[in-house]
């Protein structure tokens, strides 16, 4: 586990309000599996840190991005330092080509989970990608299989005419799931544009149907609440220091090995620095469009956050 830059980090504990931090231990001292959740640039990491370390505890990522070497700097990864406070779990274990769904990670968290809890300590749960920890406590819609020719169709859909353009169709078919996913996450896009293509139902009336009814994990969420306005301050100030160490360059090496293709390469943000990598967003303006992409992201986080009423992953904010 390489970790990221240990001056990256733009929020140190003393952001965490006692009285969110005294919730929080409370919790993880309890039964339930305690998840961290919340919008990016919101100080997950920093109240799983402080958690962790008030109770020996050990922290399992759910990050779509940090799962992946050499996505760095604009993955927030943990550094050195913080692994060494607490130990980290699915961090830096695939590759950039490797594909990693829901179902793979909540396989491999329950996994963690278990062995954390074997070894007598505490788990943590802590990331930004909602629907993997949705996984890891409620289960999965049994939709159709993936289609291997159906996610070619929408592969050359993408690179013929970008990532809005399938997300426009998704979008026609069902608005429910177009307005939870960002249009540069192709991944679930296309998956729920198959499974409308395979069953003639959409995403969103599979999961309406399923209910998620059943938990896996009793879990306790918890999210960090900030003004809107503040957490913009937050996303700018952390896009600066991420600009300034080697965010940029980390983009150009990983698409100078071969990585143009690797899902986390769409993620917001990378996406924002590729395109200028490629000469197709200048310097001046890569800043602003990160910061307005990131912000547009959170609050996704936040109303798909706010959508889930099911008592086992019902979010709690601090």
């Amino acid at each position: 586990m390489s970790g990221g830059d240990p001056s990256a980090r733009t929020t140190g504990g003393a952001n965490v309000s006692a009285r969110a931090l005294a919730r929080a231990l409370e919790l993880a001292r309890g039964p339930r599996l305690l998840c961290i959740v919340g919008p990016t640039a919101s100080g997950k990491t920093d109240l799983a840190l402080g958690v962790a370390e008030a109770v020996g505890g050990e922290i399992v990522s759910a990050d779509s991005v940090q799962i992946y070497r050499g996505f760095d700097v604009g993955s927030g990864k943990p550094s050195r330092e913080e692994i060494a406070r607490a130990p980290h779990h699915l961090v830096d274990t695939h590759d950039p080509g490797d594909p990693v769904d829901a179902a793979g990670w909540a396989r491999l968290a329950e996994a963690a989970v278990e062995d954390i809890r074997a070894r007598g300590k505490i788990p943590i749960v802590c990331g930004g990608t909602f629907f993997w920890i949705r996984a890891l406590v409620l289960g999965l819609v049994e939709a159709p299989a993936a289609d291997a020719a159906v996610r070619a169709r929408h592969k050359a859909i993408v690179d013929e005419r970008g990532r809005a353009a399938l997300h426009d169709e998704l979008a026609r078919v069902d608005p429910p799931s177009a307005r939870r996913l960002h249009p540069n996450d192709t991944v679930r896009v296309s998956r729920a544009l198959e499974v409308y293509e395979l069953s003639g139902r959409t995403m969103s009336d599979w999961q309406a149907a399923h209910g998620f009814k059943t938990s896996r994990f009793d879990a306790a969420l918890v999210a960090l609440e900030h003004d809107p306005a503040k957490l913009t301050e937050r996303i700018a100030a952390r896009v600066d220091v991420w600009l300034a160490h080697g965010w940029i360059d980390e983009v150009r090496r990983l698409l100078d090995a071969g990585h143009g293709e690797a899902r986390a390469m769409g993620s917001v943000g990378y996406a924002e620095v590729r395109a200028h990598v490629e000469g197709k967003l200048p310097r001046d303006e890569l800043r602003d469009a990160i910061v307005r992409s990131t912000r547009v992201f959170a609050r996704r986080q936040r109303t798909w956050l706010n959508g889930t009423d099911q008592a086992h992953a019902r979010v709690e904010w601090l």
